[in-house]
């Protein structure tokens, strides 16, 4: 943020506001964690603040602290409608286009609020006061972090904020493997592990709570995955029907689509899930290098995120969107192979 920027926000936190704080639909945990961590923040200093998610977060983030606070916008529609009404402050969190909090869309744009938006993602849209965007952070709980100190109160950073900083910085940058991963990134990790992050619980936490059924989901994915040696390529397809075999729950298939770039060659992995409930396929995009699965996800499949990791989705069948995808591939020859 520039220092009119951070002028701006001063200005608009120095008297008492009512906030509410927004991630995207199905929030992950940089979503959930950067959120969490601005709410406390805020409350800690006098403000007003209320986090309302689009939908459910997985239940591998209920651990966080604050995370029963959230109103769930499905679930607790009146009590949400009528926060965002009252808001003055509206901060938007790692999601830069208002299309990505699904029923919430129309709301936020009738809105009266000022918007504040802090994201990490490419081609952010104009809809705030103040826009803190910056594509090369790990993640929004690192831009978060780095909001705290443009305010000059970092020593103002509890346990509870790291906690939840800590998590989205973690999962966002898978375990601090992910070339977005800078020696800034791992300096506040330090930093918030000083303040009380338990970075040892909290990887138990998200990563050793699995259930059976999600194993078992996990091995039915993985006997799916089929491999592209030709175009360094691995996919893996889900049915509606396995998910319902394997008692899917939100947040089961995470992580699923980086197996495929374990794989040695393979720079280019995806995950194809059928949701009959929304009629759609939805797409996750992993690559390694330089190539981008952001141009990749805008140009053929409605989506978009990072250079190395986007999503998207499409209205055909799971087998037309699987077949689809590798008829694309001999146009991208080059850059998969090169």
């Amino acid at each position: 943020m520039n220092s009119e920027d951070i002028s701006k926000i001063k200005e608009l936190l120095s008297v008492p506001q009512k906030i509410v704080i927004i991630p995207h639909k199905n929030p992950d945990g940089d979503a959930i964690g950067s959120t969490l961590g601005l709410w406390h923040y805020l409350k800690n200093n006098g403000q007003d603040a209320t986090v309302i998610s689009p939908n459910d977060a997985p239940k591998f983030l209920k651990w966080m602290p604050g995370s029963a606070d959230i109103l769930n916008f499905e679930a607790e529609n009146s009590q949400a409608k009528k926060a965002i009404t009252e808001a003055t402050l509206i901060f938007t969190l790692d999601f830069n286009h208002l299309g990505r909090v699904g029923q919430m869309h129309s709301f936020l744009e009738e809105a009266t609020a000022t918007f504040i938006m802090i994201d990490h993602h490419q081609e952010p849209s104009d809809y705030a006061l103040v826009t803190y965007s910056d594509v090369t952070m790990s993640s929004t709980c690192e831009m978060v972090y780095n909001f705290i100190a443009y305010l000059d109160d970092t020593s103002k950073i509890t346990p509870e904020i790291a906690n939840c900083l800590y998590t989205g910085i973690m999962t966002d940058t898978g375990s601090f493997k992910f070339s977005s991963t800078t020696s800034k990134t791992h300096k506040i990790v330090a930093e918030l592990i000083d303040k009380g992050a338990e970075n040892t619980r909290i990887h138990n936490l998200v990563y050793d709570t699995n259930s059976p059924s999600r194993l078992h989901l996990l091995g039915c994915a993985l006997k799916n995955m089929v491999i592209l040696e030709e175009f360094n390529t691995a996919y893996i397809t889900l049915s509606q029907d396995e998910l319902d075999t394997y008692k899917y729950q939100k947040g089961d298939t995470e992580g699923f689509v980086n197996y495929g770039l374990t794989l040695n060659g393979i720079r280019f992995a995806v995950i194809f899930i059928e949701n009959k409930e929304e009629g759609i396929i939805k797409i996750s995009f992993r690559s390694e290098g330089d190539f981008s699965v952001n141009e990749f996800a805008r140009a053929y499949f409605h989506g978009g995120g990072h250079n190395n990791a986007a999503g998207g989705k499409s209205d055909l069948s799971l087998k037309e969107t699987a077949d689809y995808f590798v008829n694309l591939l001999p146009k991208h020859l080059k850059e998969l192979t090169k």
